[in-house]
């Protein structure tokens, strides 16, 4: 069984969605701390033809609690600033409406006391915008659905992850490299793959020049559905380092 596990983003970009439709299931970890000035609680778009912040707050913001113990800062007014500037961003893009009625629904959740907390609240995002993507992956929030018996970090969590529900193979993204080392996964009786997104993946932003890597937002603002299905199995699973000691330079 293949095991993909990450934390929750804002309408995080397609390489996330690839990872997500890759494996057979999906952890969101929630209780892990907060990283701020991060893709937890915004993503880019474009808007005029620019890149742009589009997130939402999240109160009282601190890298030391855990993600799941934030609260996020959703009001009507700032709901209604974040569909308006969607709207003036992408009001000509093809798949408009679609994607507007989304991220709407997903923002009209944060009102409601249950989507308060931001880890709900990302993880609920999350399942409507795979649900929209097609992508039938079972997804787990961490701090629900899978507790562990003690306190583990970095690689230790993962393979206590994997232990726990008997993953023998664990993909994770292209920038855990650094993080992640074939030789301790292979001694837990873990296969470790990474997930490298296609650098081609190219389509129509209504400007001269391609940006890669915004939001899905942006993704679905502007292709069809069979389009992002197809962008969805455009990435390559490579093998890591051995160890540490391989790392370069």
């Amino acid at each position: 069984m293949k095991l993909g596990i990450m934390q929750p983003y804002f309408f995080p970009y397609i390489g996330y969605w690839q990872l997500l439709n890759a494996v057979d299931k999906y952890l969101i970890v929630d209780n892990v701390n907060y990283i701020k000035n991060g893709f937890i609680n915004r993503n880019k778009i474009l808007v005029n033809g620019e890149p742009f912040n589009f997130g939402i707050s999240v109160k009282k913001a601190s890298q030391n609690k855990l993600i799941c113990e934030h609260e996020q800062g959703l009001d009507e007014s700032s709901v209604n600033k974040l569909l308006a500037t969607l709207k003036s961003a992408y009001a000509k893009a093809p798949y408009f409406t679609d994607t507007y009625d989304l991220v709407k629904e997903v923002l009209e959740f944060g009102l409601i006391p249950e989507g308060r907390n931001l880890s709900i609240f990302l993880d609920n995002a999350i399942r409507l915008t795979s649900k929209k993507l097609g992508i039938e992956t079972p997804i787990n929030l961490t701090s629900k659905d899978v507790p562990l018996d003690g306190d583990y970090k970095r690689e230790h969590l993962v393979v206590a992850y994997c232990k726990k529900l008997k993953a023998d193979e664990y993909v994770n993204a292209i920038g855990g490299t650094g993080l992640y080392f074939q030789n301790f996964f292979r001694e837990n009786g873990v296969g470790l793959k990474f997930l490298k997104t296609h650098e081609d993946i190219c389509y129509s932003q209504n400007r001269e020049l391609f940006i890669p890597n915004l939001s899905i937002i942006d993704v679905m603002m502007y292709c069809s559905p069979e389009e992002i299905s197809q962008m969805l199995g455009q990435y390559t699973l490579i093998d890591g380092y051995e160890s540490p000691e391989n790392l370069p330079g």
